[in-house]
């Protein structure tokens, strides 16, 4: 069983990187299933119901979000009947939408877990809670587990990786948007990786124009960060291989697509 799970799609450049690699990865790493994080997909914060279609037509299966969910005041008008769109399941309970999905893949059935990290970020609820309930719940359905953990602090997503080694078949981070080279298999099976980078402009900072970025920094004025709609791009994934049976990771590939890492077929 291979899973695809492409990083934080920022804009309509990181949307054009999906729609022109993804067939591409598709045919070299055969997944079973393509998860994508797409909480910055529109304009950079927030999703829309056409970007969230055109993410499962272009070979998704699921689309996780994170602390941009409802940036994009549309959500609020379909997310209840997107059935494959995933938001941290630890935001409160009134909230609309779902924090697990179940994918059906021929015989196999997939979790799919989001989760918000606390440190430096929104005092939702605990994720940490969170997770153990829900990987009790999905325990009864399956045994591969995926979980897309959308925190700000490392040592917070190294906690979550290790509180979870051995549950559940994965571990990856997203939000800070610059991918990590600390992919590994822990020591009960669980494939883990601190973040897993993002998809979109490349020269930017974090996905966002750089100059205006720069700006803030140098003057210590507000300024209301926007996402380039030209120039090079990239994209950040991560391919992991799970035993169906244990449900345990066998290995973890990192995928790196821009004009300094090609992709070769």
């Amino acid at each position: 069983m291979n899973i695809l799970f492409i990083g934080d799609v920022v804009s309509s450049m990181g949307r054009d990187m999906v729609k022109e690699y993804l067939p591409k990865l598709k045919e070299k790493y055969r997944p079973h299933v393509t998860i994508i994080n797409g909480e910055n997909a529109a304009g950079g914060k927030g999703i829309t119901e056409k970007i969230y279609r055109g993410f499962l037509e272009a070979g998704a299966q699921a689309v996780t979000l994170g602390n941009h969910t409802w940036d994009n005041r549309e959500i609020f008008e379909f997310i209840d009947d997107a059935k494959y769109l995933v938001r941290p399941a630890n935001f409160p309970k009134n909230n609309p939408g779902k924090g697990i999905v179940y994918l059906k893949m021929n015989n196999d059935e997939i979790a799919v877990i989001s989760l918000q990290g606390r440190t430096f970020l929104p005092a939702i609820d605990c994720p940490f809670q969170k997770a153990e309930e829900l990987v009790q719940e999905a325990k009864e359905r399956t045994s591969i587990i995926f979980v897309d953990f959308h925190a700000e602090a490392t040592s917070e997503k190294q906690a979550m990786g290790w509180f979870l080694d051995g549950k559940v078949s994965a571990v990856i981070g997203t939000h800070t948007h610059v991918q990590t080279a600390d992919h590994r298999i822990l020591a009960n099976g669980t494939a883990y990786m601190s973040d897993v980078g993002m998809t979109g402009p490349y020269d930017g900072i974090l996905g966002m124009d750089r100059d205006i970025v720069l700006k803030r920094f140098l003057t210590g004025l507000p300024a209301r960060f926007e996402a380039p709609k030209t120039g090079r791009a990239q994209l950040s994934a991560v391919c992991i291989e799970i035993d169906k049976k244990t449900g345990k990771a066998k290995k973890i590939t990192p995928i790196q697509i821009n004009e300094d890492h090609p992709f070769y077929s």
